[in-house]
């Protein structure tokens, strides 16, 4: 059985509005990105292409893969455009009182999806 807790990853004011930042959490690559209506994270790596995700386009609460223009929605992980069809792993994300962001992840270190 695997613990789940909080995990301090990038101070808030170091991911711009509309930007995503990569960031590893035990072995576990995850983009982080501050969209319009706060702060999301998910697997970094596009489920069409192993490309992150990072470093794609954050469009409302979408992001963008920079390689062929999959679209997923950072709530579900659900992919919105093709080619991709199969959705990423999402994560419950917060920020500290100390304006850290935090990401919620398993002591397993379970991988996406």
């Amino acid at each position: 059985m695997s613990a789940a807790a909080f995990v301090a990853t990038v101070p808030a004011a170091d991911v711009a509005q509309g930007t995503a930042v990569r960031v590893v959490v035990d072995g576990v690559a995850i983009a982080v990105v501050h969209a319009d209506d706060g702060f999301h994270a998910l697997a970094d790596r596009c489920s069409h292409a192993d490309v992150s995700l990072a470093e794609g386009d954050v469009v409302g609460c979408t992001i963008e893969c920079w390689l062929h223009g999959s679209a997923f929605d950072l709530a579900t992980g659900v992919p919105l455009s093709p080619p991709a069809v199969a959705p990423v792993r999402v994560y419950p994300v917060r920020v500290s009182d100390a304006g850290i962001v935090e990401v919620e992840i398993t002591s397993s270190a379970e991988g996406a999806s």
